[in-house]
């Protein structure tokens, strides 16, 4: 009997997802452990994995559809099985899907199912207003700053959205114009920056926007930073990389990011000042023994927070290594709903960008968010009033005032600098 595979609920904030491809056509053998396609979740592309042997006998919804956590998405049975026709109230209606362009066909190569077995196919995705250009907000910035047209390019990203990709490999080629049209840059003052156009809102921005606007407007925000000397930081790295960076991983080699000092000198600073360690729970303020701790990584639809879980018994070393594990598996899509989830605390970097200084929104339900900005080269007055050349580093704390006061977020921000300032206590 053909076994119906609903669309899973991959977090406990997911309320449906979006069908980005299949990667198993109708017809096509599956075994347990094969990914039959991607869902677009509220917090990250995910695979859909195959638990059953057989053949994929239907697809009841087309890739760039949004289909409800728990709707009927496909159909496995035996070869030559008719696949289980299901009630009109099973069947995702055609308003409930993404407003993405419908995918190409498959390749040539691919024979279609033949005309006994193949269902009819479902109603595709409504096609683009005419005019409309899909694309990510960094693939139109990047398309500007190099001069380049997005009319034409062919997308690669879900339903043919052209994402950054599809810009730099269009730049190594030359720029690209529409009929008619130079294809120089406009000049500097001249005219409009860009066409005016409709963005679809992926289901990762939108809960990005539907949190952060929830954590603004219900939780009572203070915020207070603190300036730190970034020399003694900034020299220990510059030593352990030179002596670490060249060697392969199997004989200790490893090089350290400055946001690895970071999150160390966090976990020990929570340590020393647990007050921030803590949740707000209505009744009751949950203060935690472990720390959990999350950190920014962007991405073309927004920041996501992969979580190292148990943070507080890792060294140095192995939180570097777990981090550049999440940042991989995020830039990917690949990251697990329980890799996102269960944070305690939160770190967000902007000193890559040459940031200096910003107040981050608390990501609930943790009390506190650490902002960190770049590392300055500036002038600064040593303990015999000297002026002197001095590497400077602004880090702030946004904190839920219902759990802190000003005085622990202090106190936490000394113990963070007290840490920062002598890097070596990080390596014991």
């Amino acid at each position: 009997m053909a076994e119906i595979i609903d669309m899973p609920k991959q977090s406990d904030t997911m309320t449906d997802g979006v069908l980005v491809k299949w990667l198993k056509q109708e017809g096509d053998k599956v075994a347990p452990g094969d990914l039959l396609g991607e869902i677009e979740t509220d917090k990250a592309t995910m695979e859909l994995e195959n638990f059953v042997a057989g053949v994929m006998l239907k697809h009841y919804v087309t890739a760039g559809t949004k289909v409800p956590v728990g709707a009927p998405i496909c159909a496995i049975g035996k070869a030559g099985e008719a696949a289980p026709e299901l009630p009109a109230t099973a069947v995702v209606p055609p308003a409930s899907k993404a407003p993405e362009p419908a995918p190409a066909a498959p390749p040539a190569s691919t024979p279609p199912p033949s005309a006994e077995t193949k269902p009819a196919a479902p109603e595709p995705a409504p096609a683009a207003p005419a005019g409309r250009i899909f694309a990510s907000p960094l693939a139109k910035k990047l398309a500007a700053q190099k001069g380049l047209s997005l009319a034409g390019l062919k997308g690669s990203g879900p339903g043919g959205r052209i994402v950054r990709a599809d810009v730099l490999s269009a730049a190594a080629k030359g720029p690209s114009a529409p009929a008619g049209t130079s294809a120089a840059p406009a000049a500097m003052g001249g005219g409009p920056i860009g066409a005016d156009e409709k963005v679809s809102i992926s289901n990762m921005r939108s809960a990005i926007a539907r949190r952060l606007f929830e954590s603004k407007t219900q939780i009572p925000h203070f915020y207070t930073e603190i300036e730190i000397d970034a020399g003694p930081l900034t020299d220990l790295r510059e030593g352990l990389n030179a002596a670490l960076g060249e060697l392969p991983p199997e004989k200790g080699g490893i090089k350290f990011t400055v946001n690895d000092f970071i999150l160390k000198a966090s976990v020990e600073a929570l340590r020393r000042v647990p007050g921030v360690n803590c949740s707000w729970m209505n009744d009751h303020i949950q203060r935690h023994g472990r720390v959990h701790l999350a950190f920014g990584v962007a991405l073309e639809d927004g920041l996501v927070t992969p979580v190292i879980k148990h943070a507080d018994s890792k060294t140095l070393r192995q939180l570097s290594t777990e981090a550049k594990e999440l940042i991989g598996k995020a830039r990917a899509k690949k990251l697990k709903p329980d890799e996102m989830t269960g944070s305690t605390f939160t770190v967000t970097n902007l000193g890559m960008y040459g940031v200096t200084g910003f107040y981050g929104i608390i990501n609930p339900p943790n009390a506190a968010i650490l902002s960190v900005g770049a590392t300055l080269k500036k002038p600064v007055v040593d303990e015999y009033d000297r002026v002197v050349p001095g590497r400077r580093m602004m880090i702030g704390i946004s904190g839920d005032h219902r759990v802190i006061d000003g005085a622990i977020a202090a106190q936490f921000l000394q113990a963070l600098k007290a840490l920062l300032e002598t890097p070596a206590l990080l390596l014991l």
